[in-house]
């Protein structure tokens, strides 16, 4: 069977499970920081995937993964679920296809805003808040400096992208006057 269609029917049990019971939010925090994991710490996923390593060994580093013993007891009892099935070497996608579903479910949208300069939290707010106003719902935001756009900003979410940038504008003139 292929990975796809296992990770996402793993991630839509995770999520009705959590949906019962009134944890999604705090098990969509949990399924991002694991796959954040994995592409912070590229030995995670070789350590998982070694046969060698103990189950108990494996359930340790996972839930370390996912909050230690902050974790919810439901995301706890999915690892072991996981690695009891032998599955273990999927739980990245299976992690990946819950946030993604989460989103879907809870109209969750992603938006980036790129400065050439830190902006403060009340314009980041200010932009948050006109995106979630455009596109009816929530977006959670992550912001980023790069001095290279020299002034303005460029805005993406969904499938929009605002570039307000200095350097696209003086590209735009550039390429005018070379005509």
């Amino acid at each position: 069977m292929d990975i796809g269609v296992i990770s996402v029917r793993y991630a839509r049990a995770l999520l009705k499970s959590a949906l019962d019971a009134k944890q999604e939010d705090t098990v969509y925090r949990e399924m991002l920081l694991l796959a954040k994991c994995y592409i912070d710490v590229p030995r995670l996923r070789q350590t998982i995937d070694n046969p060698m390593l103990s189950k108990d060994t494996k359930q340790a580093l996972l839930e370390t993964a996912i909050g230690g013993s902050e974790a919810t007891a439901l995301s706890r009892s999915f690892v072991a679920l996981v690695l009891k099935e032998d599955r273990e070497n999927m739980i990245q996608f299976m992690a990946n296809s819950y946030v993604t579903l989460y989103r879907k479910q809870k109209n969750v949208i992603r938006g980036k805003l790129t400065t050439a300069v830190a902006v403060t939290p009340d314009m980041e707010q200010k932009m948050r808040l006109m995106v979630e106003k455009h596109a009816q719902g929530t977006v959670e935001f992550e912001s980023e400096v790069n001095p290279d756009i020299i002034g303005g900003f460029i805005l993406e979410y969904d499938t929009y992208r605002m570039d307000a940038s200095v350097k696209t504008k003086l590209n735009t003139i550039l390429s005018q006057l070379s005509h």
